[in-house]
């Protein structure tokens, strides 16, 4: 199947693109800087900006499936209306071309009015990507783990940094973590499942943990000892300026993040699970994995 991925150079397309290869398909993918991207052998560079339908003029020509896996966190205060832009653009350049298959990674949440800017966001990229005409299968997630993650970096560099850490009341949120493998598994397992055509799936690894879970446990596998100690006080605003100093992780990503913990995020995958058969790898796993890889490209 000639297949078109879209944040090809971001941290889940990074390992996407691979195991498409791998699994057979003709893999086009549409990066901004063709120079920062080294594509696996056999995969057709395109270059191009979502926010420019000009620039990708012809790109999903013979496309029959695409993912679309942008996101605009990194433009700071204005990545609501750059991903309402790209996601139009995209859906209207995939239906003019003929594509009959689209699948978007989202994020994990309810569906109120207490969601985050973040994850509202995610929500709207989905309702304009649904207007398509194609087949849209969106699969939602909480924290994906695996080196480059901004939301995994994130624990990581606690965990590493801080012998004791005084929290918000969100670190005892629930949320389902899933390995960045397990969550590639799926993304490429629908394409063979019919069935998921059209649909949305909740995607989570084989545990729920709190973030006060996740952060001792990682601390553990690094060998170390955090002790963190919920302050009800501490606001999400002041949580996100104090990572700004605990952490190198990016103020304009890591704030949007923030704000989102206060939502659970746990997966509901009995649906999904019925048409795409994934061994789950439990966290501790995932946890090592992430270490090891972090570490052979330091």
């Amino acid at each position: 199947m000639r297949v078109l991925v879209t944040g090809a150079s971001g941290f889940v397309g990074h390992h996407l693109v691979p195991a498409l290869v791998t699994a057979g398909h003709d893999v086009r993918v549409l990066v901004r800087d063709p120079s920062r991207y080294d594509p696996p052998d056999g995969v057709e560079v395109a270059t191009g900006d979502l926010l420019d339908p000009s620039s990708f003029a012809g790109v999903f020509a013979d496309v029959e499936a695409a993912y679309y896996l942008v996101h605009s966190m990194k433009a700071g205060e204005a990545f609501e209306e750059r991903d309402r832009m790209a996601a139009h653009n995209f859906a209207d350049a995939a239906s003019a071309a003929g594509v009959s298959r689209v699948v978007y990674l989202s994020g994990l949440g309810g569906e109120d009015d207490a969601l985050s800017e973040h994850l509202r966001s995610r929500r709207e990229v989905e309702s304009v990507l649904r207007d398509g005409d194609y087949d849209l299968t969106v699969l939602r997630a909480a924290i994906v783990v695996g080196a480059g993650s901004t939301g995994f970096d994130v624990v990581r560099q606690l965990a590493e940094r801080l012998p004791v850490m005084l929290t918000p009341k969100w670190v005892r949120t629930p949320c389902q973590p899933i390995a960045v493998a397990d969550v590639v598994a799926y993304l490429v397992g629908v394409l063979d499942a019919p069935a998921t055509a059209g649909e949305t799936y909740e995607v989570g690894g084989p545990e729920v943990l709190t973030y006060e879970e996740m952060l001792e446990r990682t601390a553990s596998l690094m060998g170390h000892r955090l002790v963190v100690v919920p302050v009800p006080v501490l606001s999400p605003t002041l949580s996100a300026y104090w990572l700004d100093l605990v952490t190198d992780a990016p103020r304009e990503v890591v704030h949007p993040l923030v704000h989102g913990l206060k939502n659970p995020v746990v997966a509901n995958d009995a649906a999904i699970r019925e048409h795409v058969d994934v061994t789950l790898t439990p966290f501790d796993d995932a946890v090592r994995a992430a270490l090891a890889a972090a570490e052979s490209d330091a």
